[in-house]
């Protein structure tokens, strides 16, 4: 029985708009939703109307709810007419619909009804989802035709199925108490030919693309002129043939076979052997039981299941999926033994002929497993027999995440099949942050009682610990009025720990009470509201006791307010990077406008990165990130040209995001380091692709250098090779967002500052990388940083040369134009000089061509450039990052550690090279400010005579500005900027000489 529910509580509205002729209103509101109606009570003459009343819908069908509108009216209650005049009306989308434990109370700007509609106000409401069974529906109004038929229209047509059936999943899991464990579920978008009709805004095109011949790999140049950087290093496009066919220049050539599932990704073959159960095993010890476990053998590669103690009927329902590519067998053995201490028994095999193991393609039903009677050695048959089943698939068998795979272990090896080289899909826990706003403190009690108090706040959750500045009080009460900011993440399972300490001392402070705060009972808010605050009886230092309320307890008491801000976007990634921009409160969530796909297909010519039985080697795996997605792949052993061919699916909120792709050695294959732990995972490279540069339904399959920069200089570790997709359900809604501000209201309502956003995003980093990291497989910290560019904010010359000659390149276009101008004043070309004086006098005879000809311009120089126009995704580029004429002393600067670890030589020499770096910005930056008080003085007197010259020629300039057109002047003063040599002077002109005379304030200086 469906017992999902949409609960509306109206709280209360704000500066509504008068329309009972008195100044005022009687408000009610109208609920709209699922063909059901419910209404408020009314409020009496009140333009700031107080309801708190709860409302339950009853959801027909869940899987409409995204499609699906809540609609809120507010109305004028006139008792005399018995009509209802419009206040206003709120509409909010079933994609915003959360469950109740994320929900806040949310205050919406009334929305106009029609073009002539007078609204004004605001309208607080919480809307949830709940299914508790005990929560009744509210009694309805009585079934009428509405009015508002016209207002009711939506326009979700546009939402796509995945999205619907995402979103009605993520509705019923948050209700679940029972979590399943997460599998790699790989994703695409629907044929075309469902009849939906927002699949069909997703064309790829491929239907209308003729055939063409194949085309190997070319350089692609993306950066002219002075950025250009070493061939090696270059992006490569390639067409191979993936799926859906082979890419052409972005193209899906249709094959003659069907189309797969995993269109961007090569089909791979693999043997598939499932291993369920055994029956009636004989006994091999002495009491007649025995420990069973299987080995499954093809050829070279061995896997193996776990053991069982005493058990003659076991079941393991493993799979084992070995590459058709490593196996040159024929046939299959699947090993019964009993595990012993000195050398396991032999119980008996089953052997299947390879050439007749059927082949399944999904959708079809997995393969029922069969029962086979094991043999001896010499192949008679023996007592007891092994459930199996047998057959040839792809990537796209829905037993391939879970399969223990040959290409991720070492032939003979069976030691691999640990849970840390299979392929996993992680989310980031949600964050939050935390706004401690300590206010004051009264009765404070201090251990001496002849010296006046100097007391602060120290606040702390987890590892995060900050402090208000020490108030010198002549009382027992403290003023502060502090916001401290703080990241938390879901579950809540920290307290807010706020301790009132006096500093008695240098270096001695004295704690004077602390009080504990769960943070599963701080009150959320998704907007700038005021939160109400509390009063906190401060506890004794060593009590453990949670929010203790008793008065008499202790005396001192702490006022606070605190509350979860969820109308931020925690930053947890560079800014520059950042992959998601959503705010915290679900709340506020836009749908989604379109799907990204990945398809990592192979890495090749890889650098080895560790030793194994004498030779070089390398454990790689790929880690994906967009969004709260992470994606790991399995983990591809002993290979230095893995393939992965895996594809995954992002949903795309804001087009200006990136997603980042790296490529890792996994340490924890392999022997431990000296202290017995595994070393770190060593970094290879990684691809970052901004998704605002991709066009969209085109399928991107280049081949990218990974290069990474180590302390001896940049280096290639070799080529990753991708296939991406972005695929928009409607551009409109696309075009739309770049209206919009990149960042959610709040950071704009309430900033917060550079300081406090690069240590909060610090904080996030290390939350992230803590949770993470207690996943199996673990995505370690050294990942989450490096992923993140957590360190991006660090010093280092070789960026700060990157960022200048940046800078400059900018400005090149400036500099270019103010040449070619000095060349038309000095004549060097009399022809384009001549001209230049037309269009001048033109422009200056008809001004208000000035601006069309501007824009006009523009125009044609983008419709110009679009031939230029770049065809692969932007890459990292050696040159622009001031990687290969860097010294090495920067770059061992660069690596070194904050604080430093180098010697206090090295230390002291660094630091001269700074002074002196920062010694040339110091000089241009003082030169700029004596340009502005040069300006400054003309008008202070502080150079009487330069004043008094400069106000004489204001008044004379005034006078003959009223008695000339200015087009006149105009053109005077255009011709003698752009007078012949022969009428120019090799000294300053006077206006230049007058006023670099002008005093500026550097003679103040100490």
């Amino acid at each position: 029985m469906n017992n999902l529910k949409l609960g509306v509580e109206v709280v209360s509205a704000h500066n509504l708009m008068p329309k009972d002729g008195q100044g005022s209103s009687s408000p009610f509101v109208e609920l709209h939703f699922d063909h059901q109606r419910f209404r408020t009570t009314v409020k009496e003459k009140d333009l700031d109307p107080v309801w708190n009343e709860v409302f339950y819908f009853n959801i027909t069908d869940p899987n409409d709810l995204p499609k699906m509108t809540l609609e809120a009216y507010v109305y004028n209650n006139v008792k005399n007419t018995n009509t209802k005049p419009f206040l206003g009306k709120v509409c909010i989308h079933g994609t915003s619909f959360v469950p109740y434990s994320d929900a806040v109370i949310l205050h919406y700007p009334l929305e106009k009804r029609g073009i002539l509609s007078r609204v004004k106000g605001e309208l607080g409401l919480k809307v949830f989802i709940t299914n508790d069974p005990s929560v009744r529906f509210s009694d309805p109004l009585p079934a009428v035709e509405t009015f508002l038929n016209t207002d009711s229209k939506s326009n979700h047509g546009q939402t796509t199925v995945q999205q619907v059936a995402s979103f009605v999943q993520n509705v019923q899991n948050a209700f679940h108490k029972e979590k399943k464990e997460k599998r790699n579920t790989f994703h695409h978008l629907p044929n075309s030919n469902t009849g939906e009709p927002a699949q069909a805004a997703a064309k790829h095109g491929v239907d209308e693309m003729r055939a063409a011949e194949p085309q190997g790999s070319r350089m692609v140049q993306m950066f002219p002129g002075s950025s250009s950087q070493p061939v090696d290093f270059a992006l490569k496009e390639t067409s191979p043939f993936l799926g859906g066919g082979q890419i052409v220049g972005g193209r899906v050539i249709r094959a003659d076979r069907p189309t797969s599932t995993y269109d961007l990704v090569e089909p791979m073959q693999y043997l598939y052997v499932r291993v369920v159960k055994a029956r009636d095993l004989p006994g091999k010890d002495l009491t007649g039981s025995l420990d069973p476990y299987v080995e499954v053998r093809v050829g070279n590669y061995k896997g193996v299941t776990q053991h069982f103690e005493k058990r003659q009927n076991p079941e393991w329902n493993s799979v084992f999926a070995f590459s058709k590519d490593r196996v040159q067998a024929s046939v299959l053995d699947v090993v019964v033994k009993d595990k012993d201490m000195v050398k396991d028994d032999f119980v008996g095999f089953v052997r299947v002929d390879l050439h007749e193991v059927p082949t399944r393609v999904p959708p079809d039903s997995p393969l029922a497993p069969e029962w086979y009677r094991l043999s001896d050695r010499n192949g008679e048959k023996r007592k007891g027999e092994l459930m199996l089943a047998v057959w040839i698939g792809t990537q796209a068998d829905e037993a391939f995440p879970d399969a223990w795979h040959s290409d991720a272990a070492s032939p003979v090896d069976g030691s691999a099949s640990s849970t840390h080289i299979r392929s996993k899909v992680y989310h980031s826990p949600r964050l939050w942050y935390v706004r401690v706003n300590v206010i004051e403190a009264q009765d404070l009690v201090l251990a001496e009682k002849t010296r006046f108090p100097d007391v602060y706040v120290k606040a702390q959750i987890g590892n995060q610990v900050l402090k208000t500045k020490p108030i010198q009080s002549r009382t027992t009460n403290a003023l502060w009025n502090e916001d401290l900011m703080f990241v938390a993440a879901e579950p809540f399972e920290d307290y807010l720990i706020l301790s009132v300490e006096d500093r008695v001392g240098p270096g001695k402070d004295e704690v004077l009470g602390k009080v504990m705060v769960p943070l599963t009972s701080v009150e959320k808010r998704a907007d700038d509201r005021i939160v109400h605050s509390r009063w906190f009886n401060l506890q004794k230092p060593g009590s453990t006791e949670v929010e203790e309320p008793k008065k008499d307890k202790f005396a001192t008491r702490v006022h606070l307010r605190i509350c979860l801000d969820g109308g931020y976007h925690v930053l947890d990634e560079s800014t520059h990077y950042s992959s998601d921009l959503r705010p915290t409160a679900k709340q506020l969530w836009k749908p989604s406008i379109g799907i990204l796909e990945l398809g990592i297909l192979n890495a090749d010519a890889l650098q080895p990165m560790k030793t194994r039985d004498g030779r070089a080697t390398t454990d790689t795996y790929c880690v994906a990130k967009y969004g709260h997605k992470w994606v790991r792949s399995r983990t591809v052993i002993d290979s230095l040209n893995p393939k992965f061919n895996e594809q995954y699916t992002w949903e795309v909120y804001d087009p200006a995001t990136v997603l980042t792709v790296g490529v890792f050695d996994n340490s924890l294959v392999g022997d431990k380091g000296s202290n017995g732990h595994h070393h770190k995972d060593v970094k290879i490279g990684k691809v970052r692709i901004r998704i605002s540069t991709l066009e969209t339904g085109r399928v991107y399959t280049h081949s990218y250098p990974l290069l990474v920069l180590n302390p001896s200089g940049v280096k290639k570790m070799g080529e990753l090779h991708l296939a991406i997709r972005f695929s928009c359900a409607s551009m409109a809604n696309m075009m739309y967002l770049y209206s919009r501000p990149l960042l959610p209201k709040m950071h704009y309502v309430r900033p917060l500052s550079v300081v406090q956003l690069d240590m909060l995003r610090h904080q996030a980093v290390n939350i992230v990388a803590a949770r993470l990291s207690r996943a199996e497989p673990p995505l370690r910290k050294e990942i989450v940083e490096y992923m993140t560019d957590a360190n991006s904010h660090l010093w280092s010359m070789r960026r700060s040369k990157a960022n200048f000659f940046r800078l400059m390149s900018v400005f090149n276009g400036l500099f270019a134009v103010t040449t070619w101008f000095g060349d038309v004043c000095l004549w060097k070309n009399p022809v384009t000089t001549v001209l230049v004086h037309v269009l001048f006098v033109m422009l200056v005879t008809f001004p208000e061509l000035i601006f069309p000809t501007v824009f006009l311009y523009m125009f044609l120089i983008g419709v110009w450039n679009y031939r230029f126009r770049p065809k692969s995704p932007p890459h990292m580029n050696t040159r622009i990052s001031y990687a290969e004429g860097v010294y090495p002393d920067e770059l061992d600067e660069e690596f070194d550690t904050f604080p430093s670890t180098r010697n206090p030589e090295v230390i002291r020499n660094r630091y001269d090279r700074l002074r002196s770096v920062a010694g040339r910005i110091q000089t241009v930056i003082g030169d700029i400010a004596s340009q502005g008080e040069r300006v400054q003085a003309l008008l202070n007197w502080r150079d009487p005579r330069a004043t008094f010259i400069f106000l004489v020629f204001c008044l004379v300039f005034a006078v003959v500005l009223y008695a000339t057109p200015i087009q006149v002047m105009a053109i005077v003063a255009g011709f003698y900027q752009m007078r012949h040599p022969r009428f120019r002077h090799r000294l300053p002109s006077a206006p230049i000489n007058f006023f670099r005379r002008l005093p500026a304030r550097t003679d103040s200086m100490l």
